[in-house]
């Protein structure tokens, strides 16, 4: 059930007809112990008055033949007519009531007890006169009574059930009005332009819907900044386009209009030159993308990381001819990562290509890890002039190009480092090292082989089934 009013009417009605069916029963059953503690009273004072009666009149010399009681004197106590039954205490019928049995009501002396007389159930009280030498039997039908209570229940619950449809229909237009909040909430944010990312006035809402509105709230505040960051990058990203390709027309022009040989020359340089920037920040600015769009798939056996930062190295020998050199240390042996390759191609590749830019011709870039738990901690040394202080903190947001810019660089490496080690769970740190130069430390999961938890006869079960017949006979 999608409807939030459907739902809590439902429930609303489930739990108001339990109540209701609770409070039907518990009714019955009050009311039948109080009519049973009624007509019981009932009973015991006619018996006890038609023994005072028999005990106040004369006595009589002779006992007359059975016959009729005065049942007028009986029905004037009574609302209802009671049977009743006079018996000798040598077992003859003295008297009895209109349609009372010709059988004794109850076999027992004195007291309350449950017989069936003819079919019927009654309830009987007894009281026995030894001086007079007679019982008195007075007893009242269970029908009767099942039927009193019965009586009493049904004009109970008829005005619940009439008043059902009523209350059914007064609780859907209480929970409508109840939800009227959210409805109105609802509208105004459908006639909302999709550039409206203004906050909800949420003063005047009901408590229940205040945390609704603040998140939306704290949303549309995501939303914005998201839209003014994409906004700066797309400007920022046009303008470091647009200075390139300027120069690479100006460069083209003196190229074509000049006579000098050297002139032209300088100029082709120039124009390679802006070629090599203009396709480094395509590149990154393509990495970036993919790196913020892109499903993340660690390799089901991890990385070599050794492996992997010297094929980087050497995608970036043949662009950076004349940089400085790289040297792995032999730490970096034996240790495998579980991360997507793509993201750790991205990361290494520009804090690689920033390393070697920044370095001196006649540098050393120093690859070297470590482990730390289930962590590599992966380091990058250069030997250039590394990063002012007050620049540490600023470095990794988009086109930041610090005092000790490159000639090329456009201010995108780190902030890509930094998202693809955020969407692999790893982490970045810069500090300049003592001797001069930066360090990158990155720090990335270890894979972690699966381990095989079936017995040897399982393994070699599945070995001779993955290699055939041949691993039988071997």
């Amino acid at each position: 059930m999608k409807s939030i009013r459907a739902r809590l009417f439902l429930i609303l009605m489930l739990m108001t007809g339990g109540a209701w069916t609770g409070a039907a029963w518990w009714i019955y059953f009050c009311t039948s112990a109080e009519i049973e503690h009624a007509l019981d009273a009932r009973l015991i004072e006619a018996a006890r008055m038609v023994n005072s009666l028999i005990t106040n009149q004369e006595k009589h010399q002779d006992r007359q033949e059975p016959g009729s009681l005065n049942a007028a004197a009986s029905r004037t106590l009574y609302e209802r007519q009671l049977s009743c039954q006079i018996w000798a205490l040598d077992g003859s019928l003295v008297g009895r009531s209109d349609d009372a049995p010709d059988t004794p009501l109850t076999a027992h002396a004195s007291g309350f007890s449950e017989s069936s007389v003819g079919g019927e159930r009654w309830r009987v009280y007894a009281v026995e006169n030894q001086a007079a030498g007679i019982r008195v039997l007075v007893g009242d039908s269970l029908r009767v009574r099942e039927r009193l209570v019965t009586g009493v229940i049904k004009r109970l619950l008829i005005p619940l059930l009439l008043i059902a449809p009523i209350m059914a229909a007064l609780i859907w237009l209480s929970v409508g009005r109840g939800l009227a909040p959210l409805n109105r909430m609802a509208h105004a944010l459908q006639r909302r332009s999709a550039s409206d990312l203004s906050p909800l006035v949420g003063d005047a809402a009901p408590s229940e819907i205040r945390p609704v509105i603040k998140s939306l709230n704290g949303l549309f505040d995501r939303v914005t900044a998201a839209r003014e960051h994409e906004r700066n990058f797309t400007a920022f990203a046009a303008h470091e386009l647009r200075t390139p390709i300027a120069g690479l027309k100006v460069q083209a022009q003196i190229a074509l209009s000049s006579e000098d040989a050297a002139v032209r020359n300088n100029a082709l340089r120039q124009v390679a030159s802006g070629v090599d920037r203009t396709s480094r920040l395509l590149r990154q600015l393509m990495d970036i993308t993919a790196a913020e769009s892109s499903e993340v798939y660690p390799p089901e056996d991890g990385i070599d990381l050794r492996k992997s930062l010297e094929g980087v190295e050497e995608q970036l020998r043949y662009q950076l001819s004349q940089s400085a050199s790289v040297q792995f240390d032999r730490s970096l042996d034996g240790i495998r990562l579980n991360i997507d390759p793509i993201l750790f191609g991205m990361a290494a590749r520009n804090l690689l290509e920033n390393a070697l830019l920044h370095s001196p011709p006649s540098g050393i870039v120093r690859c070297s890890a470590e482990r730390e738990g289930d962590t590599a901690i992966i380091r990058i040394d250069d030997d250039g002039p590394g990063i002012p202080a007050d620049e540490l903190a600023s470095v990794r947001d988009s086109f930041f190009r610090g005092r000790n810019r490159s000639a090329i660089g456009s201010g995108l490496g780190l902030t890509i480092v930094d998202l693809a080690l955020n969407r692999a769970k790893g982490s970045l740190t810069l500090a300049n090292r003592a001797e001069g130069g930066l360090r990158a430390e990155l720090r990335i999961a270890i894979f972690k082989p699966r381990v095989d938890t079936r017995d040897p006869e399982s393994q070699r079960a599945g070995t001779a089934y993955a290699f055939g017949p041949s691993a039988i006979k071997t």
